[in-house]
């Protein structure tokens, strides 16, 4: 499957917005799909994911409440909708897809497809 993530930007603090990964020679659905962030000299940190049928979804601690990932299975996406913007979420993110995982989470190395990565910049 081919991924390609769109939506950052530079954005202010306290403000909201959507990345959105789109996949292409494959069906979603065959996949746990998740969203990962990485910012320089840092390992890749997974921020959500959401299974297959997207009956559950996963968070890292520093986003809950903030990250909500949903997949559209007619469009063949998965998006991260983000509020409440703070300056440490400035990182590139990474959506990624896993076909072996099960559930909704997983580390880095479980997922084999990525998209290209989007910077997203919070300003304070």
């Amino acid at each position: 499957v081919r991924l390609q993530a769109s939506g950052g930007g530079l954005w202010q603090a306290g403000g909201s917005l959507r990345l959105s990964c789109a996949a292409s020679g494959r069906t979603l659905t065959d996949y746990v799909m998740a969203w990962f962030r990485q910012t320089p000299g840092k390992e890749r940190e997974f921020v959500a994911g959401i299974s297959r049928r997207g009956s559950s979804t996963s968070y890292a601690d520093s986003v809950k409440g903030r990250f909500t990932i949903l997949r559209d299975d007619a469009k063949n996406t998965v998006d991260l909708q983000i509020h409440g913007l703070k300056p440490e979420d400035t990182a590139v993110y990474y959506c990624a897809a896993s076909w072996r995982l099960r559930g909704s989470s997983g580390s880095a190395g479980d997922f084999a497809s990525w998209g290209q990565g989007t910077q997203v910049t919070v300003s304070s």
